[in-house]
């Protein structure tokens, strides 16, 4: 909904009949408050379904200049909403305390917590010319370091150019969370409407059955550039319609 506040997500999700929302936290004081955010789901009627930890650039001061911090209190967060998924992002490469513990960090506060998945998020690498910088500890693939739970993020495969069908297998059993949207593929998070890109984003929703899989499904779609509320609602009627369509269908192994 950005640039839109938080309750305008709330107000949104409920007209357009989603299911939930996924609450970013940021610099909007009513992310960050359980009470308020407590509010506008009973308001509403619609239940926060998961937390997305404070890691972006724009967010380094959110809460506390700690990540590990951060992340703590996003967990918590989503303990006190009984929302059970608390996304986070791999360290940044520079955050050197952190990346050397993230893992035990993730483990201890999952065990703490028991009732909340913290599903970390695929990336990509930045490329900036003919360069390519991967900005992150150790690397922009969490399943090559191993973690319990996942967050698919189908835009992020599209800017890494890898296979999303590929990266849900390496996830397996762990795969908890996915954020759907779609990227043609040119290096860089796009977070289009599914279905206006090249990622197999209806295959992907049609194997989750057959993948066990019991977590949400967040629409993650950049409107920022969206010329009018209408278009903005448009655009998030058309993704939700798009997910239910495919998320109802029988996959091909099962047809």
């Amino acid at each position: 909904m950005f640039p839109e506040p938080t309750a305008a997500a709330f107000e949104l999700a409920a007209s357009l009949g989603y299911d939930g929302v996924e609450v970013m936290v940021w610099t909007d004081a009513v992310s960050q408050d359980a009470g308020a955010l407590r509010g506008l789901s009973r308001h509403y009627g619609i239940p926060v379904l998961s937390i997305h930890a404070p890691c972006l650039l724009v967010t380094q001061r959110v809460w506390s200049p700690d990540p590990k911090e951060r992340l703590r209190r996003a967990v918590i967060l989503a303990d006190t909403l009984s929302a059970p998924t608390v996304v986070v992002h791999p360290p940044f490469s520079w955050q050197r305390d952190y990346a050397r513990g993230f893992t035990d960090t993730v483990s201890k506060l999952a065990h703490r917590h028991t009732g909340v998945r913290i599903a970390v998020e695929n990336m990509y690498p930045v490329r900036m010319g003919k360069r390519q910088v991967v900005p992150y500890h150790p690397g922009w693939d969490p399943t090559e370091t191993g973690y319990d739970s996942y967050t698919l993020d189908l835009s992020h495969c599209a800017a890494s150019r890898s296979d999303a069908l590929e990266m849900a297998d390496a996830m397996g059993e762990g795969l908890a969370h996915i954020h759907l949207g779609d990227g043609t593929g040119e290096g860089r998070d796009e977070h289009l409407v599914p279905g206006r890109g090249t990622q197999p984003c209806a295959r992907l929703l049609e194997s989750l059955a057959e993948r066990g899989f019991t977590g949400s499904v967040a629409m993650e779609v950049a409107t920022r550039k969206a010329g009018s509320r209408a278009a903005r609602e448009a655009d998030l009627a058309e993704a939700l319609e798009f997910a239910r369509t495919h998320l109802s269908a029988p996959s091909a192994a099962r047809a």
